[in-house]
């Protein structure tokens, strides 16, 4: 039987010293976000129009649902590098599936959705039941899930296109917010719901931060791990249906920029690689930081080598600022 969950919490003062230091913690990011947008309005003010913002919305919508399912992986002591290989399948089904045609535009969503579903759960399967290492796991599975689309999509016209219909949702502007931004917000209220509110997210987040005393506890630990990737592929496979009808003609590449992008988003929101802590909203606002990031670089002009330097030294700063903040959180409490 499964044990209470307050058989896992510590004491009370020691409880709130480490509530506070968690929460400053994901209060780091929208800190380095302001300081990132003033700087921007300083010296760079057409990245931070409103114009600007308005085309940039969908594609920090596309960022932030990926990390959140990257998020959701690392809360579970895991890692997770098919995300390009899951997006660019799913979208390749999406694509087969439908055949372009208005008709057969459900059946073609679900298939996509249901694929990237199966991978995640393989991956989950892989780490979790065989106790394989999630980093090469994940690395194989995209290995393998980008040569099984490659071969797939070889039949393919060179200008396949999604359903019209598909096409004219995902660049929809619902009250003047675009579709994909509707998406992500929320998927981010839900997850937090679920993580906060119900006992089955406070075991998860119970497993990913200390599986051993989860486990002494009655938690069936595995069940969490693997639901983890399951829900993660989920995530990346609406990225994939949105994305391709974002863009219309999805090609290979389309999960290409998921690679690392959704692990700098979820380590900036403050998700702990050790596991266990986490937060959606954070996780949104990582998102929105990194986007505002690589805009302001591209309109200063400079070389991509500069914008990579210039990218990794935010998001080291951006770790620093998160752990800094949760160490003088800690001290004020004490």
């Amino acid at each position: 039987m499964t044990a209470p969950l307050h058989a896992l919490d510590v004491p009370a003062e020691r409880g709130g010293v480490a509530k506070q230091r968690i929460q400053l913690r994901f209060a780091a990011i929208w800190i380095a976000l302001a300081l990132l947008l003033i700087i921007c309005l300083i010296f760079v003010p057409r990245s931070v129009s409103m114009m600007t913002f308005r085309l940039n919305m969908p594609f920090i919508a596309f960022l932030a649902i990926a990390s959140m399912g990257q998020a959701l992986v690392l809360m579970a002591r895991g890692i997770d590098l098919s995300v390009p290989g899951i997006i660019a399948m799913a979208s390749a089904v999406l694509l087969g599936v439908s055949g372009g045609s208005d008709d057969r535009l459900w059946l073609a969503v679900f298939a996509a959705l249901l694929v990237a579903t199966a991978i995640g759960l393989l991956n989950g399967a892989l780490v979790a039941v065989l106790k394989l290492n999630a980093l090469i796991v994940t690395l194989a599975t995209g290995a393998i899930v980008t040569g099984i689309t490659l071969w797939y999509r070889q039949g393919f016209a060179a200008e396949s296109k999604v359903p019209e219909a598909l096409a004219e949702i995902a660049s929809s502007r619902p009250l003047t917010i675009p579709l994909s931004a509707w998406f992500a917000i929320l998927i981010a209220i839900l997850l937090t719901l679920v993580l906060k509110r119900t006992s089955h997210g406070r075991r998860f987040e119970a497993v990913g931060a200390n599986p051993n005393a989860a486990h002494a506890t009655g938690v069936e630990i595995m069940r969490y791990q693997v639901a983890a990737f399951a829900v993660a592929g989920l995530l990346y496979g609406i990225v994939a249906v949105l994305l391709s009808g974002f863009i219309r003609n999805p090609t290979l590449e389309v999960g290409n920029p998921y690679l690392l992008a959704p692990i700098a988003a979820a380590v900036l929101g403050g998700t702990a690689i050790s596991g266990g802590i986490g937060s959606m909203i954070a996780v949104l606002g990582a998102a929105l930081f990194l986007m505002q990031l690589d805009q302001a670089a591209k309109m200063i002009g400079l070389a991509t080598s500069w914008q990579l330097v210039i990218q990794g030294t935010a998001i080291a700063a951006g770790m620093w600022l998160s752990e800094a903040t949760s160490r003088i959180g800690g001290r004020r409490r004490s």
